[in-house]
């Protein structure tokens, strides 16, 4: 049974009426009145049903998603939930549709939220580039009044209205410990170990907080692991392949890989041909069908993954929120960080 209001009530210790205030950020309630409730929602999991309000006002939402549209696994997956809630925009009075973009094009994501500024809509989500181009666009989308979530890949310190993701500094920090736990021994202390890490772009800031929160979690804690220079493989699974296999090929001591973007399909491939005595312990992102069978076989040994559907939900509750003029229940809309082995695979 979902969680009701009366149940965050119950829980918080307060009356319905406070609950409410709290929900639709109207004035009159104490920080610590507005902490317990806020608590109370995040404990239960509780997410507001704003359609059946919209359904008996009849209003319609114009929403639009901006994807990078490559041969990506998990943008794959992303296009797929989006189109999952196209499918059921019907029943929440939404009207949605996809803008494709070439990956790490920010010439063609800009002139995508330029045609947005025509078409007005209730809300855009986009997959953020971390350029003064793309922060420029913001700017005007902010001025035309449309409400936009940075989807996956944020945008800070831009006009951008919320971010729908996970933490990137703390997933490159787990990535790090996990690594160096896994090589432990001699590799992390006694001795050195080399670590090759594999990228899509440093245009993105996801893959760049990654790297950061990574190589910080290698340096305080595993010092004597040398991390290589970065690998930027476009999220081609075939230039990945090529980049991985060239790195192993001239540095026969790689003790450990991090690939914190996509084109896992392609280091795969590198490793499996590679025909190493000892694989090197190896750490992804996005459980996929090519990364699952690889923790399964033991190519891989980690994945961190985050939940593509939740992001798109979340991106469009903000969005009708922001449009609605509600305040964002922040526990509602964030999104965790999963780590999957090979011993816990659902």
């Amino acid at each position: 049974m979902k969680p009701t209001v009366h149940d965050i009530a119950k829980i918080a210790g307060v009356s319905l009426a406070t609950v409410d205030r709290v929900l639709n950020g109207r004035p009159g309630v104490r920080a610590v009145t507005k902490g317990k409730v806020e608590e109370a929602i995040a404990s239960l999991g509780y997410v507001r049903d704003l359609a059946a309000a919209n359904l008996a006002k009849s209003r319609t939402y114009s929403f639009v998603f901006i994807l990078p549209a490559n041969d990506n696994s998990f943008m794959i997956g992303l296009h797929e939930e989006v189109r999952g809630a196209i499918a059921r925009s019907s029943a929440d009075r939404s009207d949605i549709r996809i803008i494709d973009v070439p990956p790490f094009d920010a010439e063609a994501l800009v002139m995508a939220l330029e045609s947005v500024l025509l078409d007005k809509p209730a809300g855009v989500a986009f997959v953020a580039l971390d350029t003064p181009e793309v922060r420029a666009v913001t700017e005007s989308l902010k001025q035309a009044g449309i409400p936009m979530v940075a989807l996956v890949s944020d945008l800070p310190d831009s006009a951008r209205d919320h971010y729908a993701g996970i933490d990137n500094i703390a997933a490159g920090r787990t990535a790090g410990s996990l690594l160096g736990r896994f090589l432990g021994g001699p590799f992390a202390r006694d001795g050195e170990a080399t670590v090759a890490v594999l990228a899509g772009s440093m245009l993105v800031r996801d893959h760049r907080e990654r790297l950061e929160g990574f190589s910080a979690a290698i340096s305080e804690a595993f010092p004597n692991i040398y991390i290589l220079p970065v690998l930027e493989g476009r999220d081609d699974p075939a230039l990945a392949e090529t980049m991985i296999s060239d790195a192993l090929r001239r540095n026969r001591d790689i003790a450990g890989i991090y690939s914190l973007g996509a084109g896992n399909r392609g280091m795969i491939r590198a490793i499996q041909k590679a025909g190493v005595a000892r694989r090197p312990i190896v750490i992804a992102h996005e459980l996929t069908a090519s990364t699952r069978s690889a923790l399964s076989d033991g190519v891989i040994d980690a994945v961190l993954n985050q939940d593509a559907g939740h992001e798109v939900r979340s991106a469009i509750r903000v969005l009708k929120a922001k449009a609605d003029g509600l305040p964002v229940i922040a526990a509602q809309e964030r999104i965790r960080i999963d780590i999957f082995l090979k011993d816990n695979l659902p």
